[in-house]
């Protein structure tokens, strides 16, 4: 499918900047769609003479790229206008409804405009919906030079596309578009409908930040309000009766997921409440299980709080039960509790530290023996090879502490071996931290008592 015979979406620019304005039967994001680089909003970092593309563009060669970025920012009307701007003719795919017998077909007349001097751009949208086979078929035409793939995608390429794709193409990152953005767009919707919106500033500013960053969802809003054509200005109330809502972008199974999971995760590490609330809510009003959540914050208890506040894993163990016993919304709010709870909690990673040390003596170590005072003696063989032979029984001690050593046979002495679990001073760990070093004191003591 060459641009002669494209569909509309990449149907090369009306002279004079666009489509005609007064077709009223196509949809807004449509009409407005620009007809040169220049007035793409929201993406200069890509775009501007300096940047990535614009260096493609004024060198007039164009090498393979994933566009990647949230929906309505741009990636199909920026494929359609590189196309243009470095002369190449457009095949383009859906990788939902294309399979490789279709790819062979397109990569044979690639081949064939080739041999006559033309070039072809390869638009691939939803790429990431692309299996291996069909991944692995792009491979030696996209290396070859037969076509140059610009695939469009919502998801992590890191997630979705084989290396080998993926070292054969520039990976771009498209943002969300910002307020100023939103608003140029909105301002050409105007222009082109012939005058202001009838909403008050504040429901302007409401219409803004529902979009969520999406410059189609964006106009399609301003279709509803048209169509609902009020009397009066709308206000914020009036607004949200008219359009039709949307939750925040969220995937329980994609980046944003573990995106989401992480900045919760680090605002309860940096003792951030509201941020960790934040975070929290973003998750949930997403679709996010309840539960994941609840285990996540099993494991922060005792990952980055530990014995600072020993209280944490309770609490968070306390949620999770909550939850399940109510369910959602009620017991959603004994989740928000715990999150508040972890955040404001001193943070200490005394434990996960000890931890690892130990497994990496474990590792190291192999299968040294208990010391055998410490071993149980059931029949009276272990009895007369020694088990339990000199043990202490720590409780009834004059200090309640026998300074007995429980590390395996062969191991070095305490003296000159690694410390694994090092309290800090947070919290309840600086009372853990003054009672070992009172019990080392005594270790100490009793070792020179005896000539150890």
């Amino acid at each position: 499918m060459s641009t002669e015979d494209a569909p509309a979406l990449f149907e090369a620019p009306a002279a004079g900047g666009g489509r005609t304005a007064d077709d009223r039967a196509r949809p807004l994001a449509d009409r407005l769609r620009p007809g040169a680089l220049e007035e793409v909003v929201g993406q200069d970092h890509l775009l501007a003479p300096d940047a990535p593309l614009g260096r493609m563009v004024r060198a007039g060669h164009l090498s393979s790229v994933i566009l990647w970025g949230p929906p309505g920012c741009g990636k199909t009307t920026i494929a359609r206008l590189l196309a243009a701007r470095v002369g190449l003719d457009v095949e383009q795919v859906s990788a939902t409804a294309s399979g490789v017998a279709e790819l062979r077909k397109i990569f044979a007349a690639a081949a064939a405009r080739r041999r006559s001097g033309r070039g072809t751009l390869l638009f691939v949208d939803e790429v990431h919906r692309f299996n291996r086979a069909q991944q692995d078929c792009l491979l030696p035409y996209v290396e070859d030079g037969t076509v140059v793939l610009v695939g469009a995608t919502t998801e992590n390429p890191s997630f979705e596309l084989n290396g080998a794709l993926l070292s054969r193409c520039q990976v771009l990152v498209l943002r969300r578009l910002d307020e100023p953005a939103l608003t140029e767009l909105l301002d050409r919707a105007q222009r082109l409908t012939g005058g202001p919106l009838p909403l008050t500033d504040g429901a302007r500013a409401a219409l803004i930040a529902m979009a969520d960053g999406d410059g189609r969802y964006l106009l399609g809003m301003v279709e509803q309000v048209l169509a609902a054509a009020p009397a009066t200005p709308l206000d914020e109330a009036g607004l949200a009766a008219v359009v039709a809502t949307r939750a925040p972008a969220y995937d329980k199974a994609g980046e944003e997921h573990y995106n989401l999971i992480s900045a919760l995760h680090k605002s309860m590490r940096g003792s951030d409440p509201d941020a960790a609330l934040y975070w929290l809510a973003r998750m949930l009003s997403g679709g996010e299980d309840p539960l994941y959540v609840a285990r996540r914050l099993v494991r922060f208890a005792s990952e980055d709080v530990g014995l600072a506040d020993p209280g944490a894993l309770q609490a968070a163990l306390g949620a999770w039960q909550a939850y399940e016993r109510l369910g959602s919304p009620e017991g959603e709010l004994a989740i928000a509790q715990a999150v508040v709870h972890l955040a404001t909690a001193p943070k200490s990673i005394g434990v996960y530290r000890g931890f690892t040390r130990a497994q990496a003596a474990a590792r190291r170590t192999g299968s040294l023996r208990p010391p055998a005072h410490i071993l149980n003696a059931p029949t009276r063989l272990m009895k007369n090879l020694g088990y339990g032979a000199g043990y202490q029984y720590d409780p009834d001690t004059a200090d309640g502490f026998s300074g007995a050593d429980y590390m395996p046979e062969g191991y070095p002495p305490p003296a000159e071996r690694e410390r694994f679990y090092e309290p800090t001073d947070h919290g309840n760990e600086q009372q853990i931290r003054e009672r070992l070093a009172h019990w080392e004191r005594l270790r100490r003591r009793k070792l020179g008592e005896t000539g150890g």
